[in-house]
């Protein structure tokens, strides 16, 4: 069975945003709403003190706390792993946004866009109304991941079947693909590399996994 998941190797990440503004422009979220992130950390003890990028967003769990909480069923998690929220079923209450434990999902207001009242012509093509008032976080770009793969597309492979900011990176910091697949790129990198994932002992089953130095 696939279980999509991705890879962040924060020895390659250097903190440039472009993962941040590939999402907000293929998404056309609204100011304040940002899906993927990266947090500037220090790591180590004085004097071996280091700087490390960390990008997040919605971690799409194996047990998402957000789909326990949701009155309505909107959130769910599909059988490939990917977290999903239906707008249409969504009451826009935010149980979730406070049972996330990392600080992933967002409502999104109507009526706030980039530059003030007026969309800029990315917004106006991307506005969909039944994402207004209700929450919202990475999916994954599971269009892009569901259209690739009906023509036979590999996610994480061809980017068009791949998440906007796996395709911006500029260090290839970030990688997508199936953990079910001993073959694939993130099984690959897994394999060869020392990992972790955030807040793991929560029992949360992040599909989001990070490394930090190779395996001895």
């Amino acid at each position: 069975m696939t279980r999509w998941a991705m890879v962040a190797d924060l020895r390659r990440c250097v903190g440039c945003q472009t993962c941040t503004a590939s999402c907000k422009h293929a998404n056309a979220t609204p100011p304040d709403v940002q899906w993927r992130r990266v947090l500037d950390v220090e790591v180590g003890e004085y004097p071996d003190v280091q700087r490390a990028f960390i990008p997040m967003g919605c971690q799409h769990c194996d047990e998402p706390p957000c789909a326990e909480v949701c009155p309505t069923t909107a959130t769910r998690k599909r059988a490939d792993g990917i977290v999903t929220i239906d707008y249409d079923l969504c009451i826009g209450c935010a149980y979730c946004t406070v049972a996330c434990p990392y600080q992933a999902r967002f409502k999104s207001p109507r009526g706030a866009f980039a530059y003030g009242s007026k969309p800029t012509d990315n917004e106006e093509l991307r506005e969909d109304a039944s994402m207004r008032d209700v929450a919202t976080k990475c999916t994954f770009c599971v269009e892009r991941i569901d259209a690739g793969t009906a023509r036979g597309l590999v996610p994480g492979v061809d980017p068009e079947a791949t998440p906007a900011c796996v395709n911006a990176c500029i260090a290839e910091a970030l990688a997508f693909g199936d953990i079910e697949d001993p073959t694939s790129n993130v099984s690959q990198l897994l394999a060869r590399n020392q990992h972790f994932r955030i807040n793991e002992e929560l029992g949360t089953g992040p599909g989001f996994y990070y490394l930090w130095d190779k395996k001895p």
